[in-house]
């Protein structure tokens, strides 16, 4: 065994074992599922568009994230869309960097081609399933590791030297065949001539379309052993490669051992890739495509609501205000992409109501209740993990209550969620009349008359605990008397919007001195706000040209509203650097937002230890008092260019500058000589180019949305391939590791599912050492396929000074053994269609069936048509449903997906042709799969290729008298792309 140095600097070093992720003139992973991913979401857009009545026109080429998003959904942030591309290729890229390094069959080595298969139509099955439950995070990174495989297939097979130019559809469909794979004994390969491998594969191998792939060993500084004859993978790192027959296949760069055939393998790659995400596009319909792909209209609109019997007032409020919101809203760009509800109380919380249904979240909301509650703690946490679980991240979560929290115990784990989801958590905090203290008559209203709206006595150390959520997340915790909540919600909640910014947020636990701050608002932000919590002794604005205002009214603001403990000050549009001061007796925040298109995400990375260098992705906190990296990517603009990065203390005025390196124009490496102890927010400033490319006198500014915080421990576990099937432990191995003094640490692993679990409760570590541990999870034998695990495995110090954690998502998928999509069978057609007659309609049958073993029909969609779509399920008969349609002539063509229970697909189009004005009535005809065959009388069969990367079965009906229609008939194969 080598030393785990060495092994280290194999492991992390980039480009050894797949399509190169460096940047050279090859193309890499990154940029063969970003190409597929852009274009297949423009065709969703399209369809998706057309099939609402809204006008399309494609972006100018070469395609980047925030052009086709405006394509899309003109308006939106192109943020979540750009998040979800790099969270996908960030998981296709960890395939290189993880135990699956060495795993031979996810990356089609060693001839392992059945292997491969299995593990892409597992992954596939769960990235469905996944989308079927709403669990778009955990498709997500199930699909950028399947897609790693699928791509090597096309580097490190035989495939392209075969002359194959279109992808080997099969390998997305169980149990057909991939080809005819080369036999163990069977020779592959000859040696390359010295560094020329160009014709090393065997004659007898390709022309009998023979597949093989290289094999890989790890080079321990000695040949390593393969079969006889068979090919290598090549390459430096290859310990085979040395062993006769020497050399390599793999076309992973121009460099490669077969690097000249290093684009055509990218090209296919890159449409194989398209056909996948086609697959998935299908199963899942337009719209739950586009939103897998963070492409939706506004915010997520996410209500966690305690419902004891105190809260009927509060209630009454959310009901008015989600009215409020979706009359207002509805069919906008702001309308909120989904809507997300979690009632809480004690001891219950639950369940999480998810929809993109306005009509049925106003049901769900206005069916809530207000009973029991007869002490006053409630699950308070317990119902915001479930939310924040639930939601999609960047949400924004408004959390109502009048009782303090009962489950304490689960704050870490809420932290941890909150830092990874990037969350924004608003706490609106109810306080009983009783309690309520009248209003000033001044302008400001005073630190004691504030104070009167604060909880009793015995709410009062809970009080600070939502206050510090609402930190963490840089939300508001905002208090007002249960009469006031209206007001206050209506305020914070019809703000939202999915193009909302944060150009600053500060947080003073104590008063008693003054604090200057100052923000910059560029041309590009509209509707710039300032909210404060807490009482005001004195506030000062300046605008950028040079005009104060003393107090909340005057020149520099629109509108100001003072409700409980909360203000707004809305300021009139002026491009510059704003200063302010404010002066409190007692705690306050303060937060200035504004709509604008710019705006930035962004990810600690650590430095790999291999010889070529590159970054991994920190999936937990940064190391406190060490230096550290942050890389930063700007969205929303192709002009922008950050030029300062800044660690800003939350709670003080402590600061630390990072050094700039300009990535590509949108990605920015950032370095810091230290990273805080304290909790702290990421401030990004800049400049915006002009039509000329010239930079703008005024800058940018932007503040991250959550606080994060530095540890001294480190945790990482090891998930494999995250599917967990019902009825069965799964084990996730983990590993804490003290960069400072060692001892006991303390473990937590917390499930938001509920599922029963094991796992240590102490670790001991040595000074700067590392342990190990694990979790075994068991998922119930009922639990729903698609069904997402997040688990959260916290390890925190004996005195509960530092904490870190690790968050991950798993997937419950039950065994798939139905891989057949169902089948249409076309019963009748009639037509009255003739020439100038668009008027007219045309009408057909069919039966759709999913066969014996078949898992039944789940969703049968028009794709294209402007007709009227019918479908019954046949009587004793699941597996059947009776389909009817009925269009004008003017909509000639119909496109029907059809979907079984585990995401099997199929598409059935059916045209007509007027050829005369003689209508007529066609004959039934039979139209099956691929697979099978079409008899009629007097017609011809002819099986073509449709598109690059699937073929299908084109039937057409001709008549036996020139008077006669023509009929098209298409069923396509599980898999189409563009």
């Amino acid at each position: 065994m080598f030393g785990s140095a060495v092994l280290s600097f194999l492991l992390l070093q980039t480009g050894v074992h797949a399509f190169h992720v460096d940047k050279d003139d090859s193309l890499n992973h990154q940029e063969i599922t970003e190409s597929a991913i852009l274009s297949v979401t423009l065709q969703a857009c399209r369809s998706l568009a057309l099939s609402e009545g809204r006008d399309f026109s494609f972006p100018p080429q070469p395609y980047e994230a925030a052009s086709v998003a405006q394509a899309c959904r003109p308006g939106i942030s192109s943020k979540s869309f750009a998040e979800v591309i790099e969270l996908i290729q960030d998981k296709n890229v960890q395939v290189d960097k993880s135990l699956t390094f060495f795993s031979a069959k996810h990356h089609f080595d060693n001839e392992l081609f059945n292997e491969g298969r299995a593990l892409i139509i597992e992954g596939l099955g769960a990235v469905k399933a996944s989308n079927r439950e709403g669990n778009f995070q955990a498709a997500r990174k199930r699909l950028g590791k399947i897609l790693h495989s699928l791509q090597d297939f096309y580097s490190h097979s035989n495939w392209i030297e075969m002359g194959n130019e279109r992808p080997n559809t099969n390998l997305l469909r169980g149990g057909t065949s991939i080809g005819n794979i080369a036999d163990r004994a069977r020779a592959t390969c000859r040696s390359c001539d010295g560094d020329d491998c160009t014709n090393n594969i065997l004659e007898d191998i390709l022309r009998d379309k023979i597949l093989t792939s290289g094999y890989f060993k790890l080079w321990t500084f000695f040949p390593r052993s393969k079969p006889a004859g068979k090919c290598s993978h090549g390459g430096f790192f290859d310990g085979t490669s040395r062993t006769e027959p020497k050399g390599g296949i793999n076309k992973d760069k121009v460099d490669s051992s077969h690097g000249h055939l290093h684009f055509k393998a990218a090209d296919v790659a890159i449409a194989a890739t398209s056909e996948l995400l086609e697959d998935v596009r299908r199963a899942a319909g337009d719209r739950v495509f586009l939103e897998m792909m963070g492409i939706s209209t506004g915010k997520p609109l996410c209500f966690c609501i305690d419902t004891t019997g105190s809260m009927w007032n509060d209630i009454d409020a959310v009901k008015n205000v989600t009215s409020s919101i979706i009359n207002s809203k509805a069919g906008t760009a702001e309308e909120p992409s989904v809507y997300i509800l979690v009632p809480f109380n004690d001891p219950d919380f639950g369940p999480l109501i998810r929809t993109t249904n306005p009509t049925e979240f106003k049901t769900k909301i206005n069916a809530l209740t207000a009973i029991g509650g007869g002490d006053a703690p409630e699950m308070a946490l317990s119902g915001l993990q479930l939310a924040l679980t639930g939601a999609p991240p960047n949400s924004e979560i408004f959390l109502f209550t009048d009782a303090p929290a009962k489950d304490r115990h689960l704050l870490n784990t809420v932290n941890a969620l909150i830092e990874r989801t990037k969350t924004v958590v608003n706490i609106m905090l109810t306080v009983p009349i009783g309690l309520r203290g009248r209003r000033s008559t001044n302008q400001y209203p005073t630190n004691r008359q504030t104070s009167q709206y604060r909880w009793s006595r015995m709410l009062l150390s809970d009080d600070q605990l939502f206050r510090d959520l609402a930190e963490a997340s840089e939300g508001l915790a905002i208090e007002v008397s249960k009469s006031q909540l209206l007001e206050a919600t209506s305020i914070v909640v019809e703000s939202s919007s999915s193009t909302l910014v944060t150009l600053l947020k500060v947080a003073r636990s104590s008063g008693g001195e003054s604090g200057n701050f100052t923000f910059t608002v560029d041309d590009s932000v509209k509707n710039p706000t300032i909210y404060i919590t807490g009482g005001i002794d004195k506030l000062t604005l300046t605008s950028p040209s040079g005009v104060s205002q003393e107090g909340t009214t005057g020149p520099l603001v629109t509108s100001s509203q003072f409700v409980g403990n909360f203000h707004t000050l809305r300021l009139i549009m002026q491009v510059g650097l704003w200063k302010m001061t404010l002066v409190s007796a007692n705690a306050y925040t303060l937060k200035v937002v504004g709509q604008s298109p710019i705006d930035f995400f962004f990810t600690f990375v650590e430095p790999s230890r291999g010889l070529f260098g590159g970054y991994d992705t920190l999936d937990n906190r940064p190391r406190a008092g060490v230096n550290g990296t942050l890389m930063v990517t700007v969205t929303g603009s192709n002009s922008a260019i950050v030029t300062d990065v800044v660690l800003v203390e939350s709670s003080g005025p402590g600061e630390v500058n990072g050094s700039v390196e300009n990535q590509d124009g949108k990605k920015f490496l950032v370095h810091f000589d230290r990273i805080p102890s304290q909790a702290f927010v990421v401030l990004v400033k800049g400049q915006i180019g002009n039509s000329s490319s010239r930079l703008s006198s005024v800058g940018f500014q932007r503040q991250s949305t959550t606080s994060l915080k530095a540890s001294s421990l480190s945790i990482t576990a090891d998930e494999s391939d995250g599917i967990m099937e019902p009825g069965t432990t799964f084990s996730v191995p983990f590993s804490v590791r003290a960069s400072g003094a060692g001892g006991t640490v303390n473990i937590q692993a917390v499930n938001d599912q509920g599922f029963t679990s094991t796992f240590p409760s102490t670790l001991v570590l040595e000074s700067g050492g590392s342990t190990n541990g694990t979790v075994n999870i068991t998922a119930p034998v009922n639990t729903t396929s698609g069904t997402e695990v997040t688990l959260t495995i916290e390890a925190q110090t004996s005195d509960g000074s530092d904490a870190n954690y690790v968050v991950l998502s798993l997937s419950v998928l039950k065994t798939v053994t139905d891989f057949t999509p169902p089948v249409c069978k076309l019963l009748t057609l009639q037509s009255n269609c003739s020439d100038g007659y668009n008027s007219s309609m045309w009408a057909l049958t069919l039966q759709v069936t999913d066969g014996i073993n078949g898992t039944g029909v789940d969703r049968i969609s028009l794709r294209q048509g402007n007709g009227t779509l019918n479908t019954t399920l046949s009587p004793g008969d699941n597996n059947t449903i009776a389909v009817s349609y009925t269009a004008s002539c003017s909509s000639p063509t119909v496109e029907l997906v059809v979907v079984d229970q585990v995401g099997n697909v199929d598409t059935c189009i059916y045209s007509v042709i007027v050829t005369t004005t003689t209508p007529m009535t066609t004959k039934p005809l039979t139209t099956t799969s691929q697979s099978q065959t079409t008899t009629s009388q007097s017609q011809t069969t002819t099986s073509q290729s449709q598109t690059t990367t699937s073929q299908s079965l084109t039937t057409t009906l001709q008549s036996q008298t020139t008077a006669s229609q023509s009929l098209t008939t298409t069923s396509q194969s599980q898999t189409t792309t563009m």
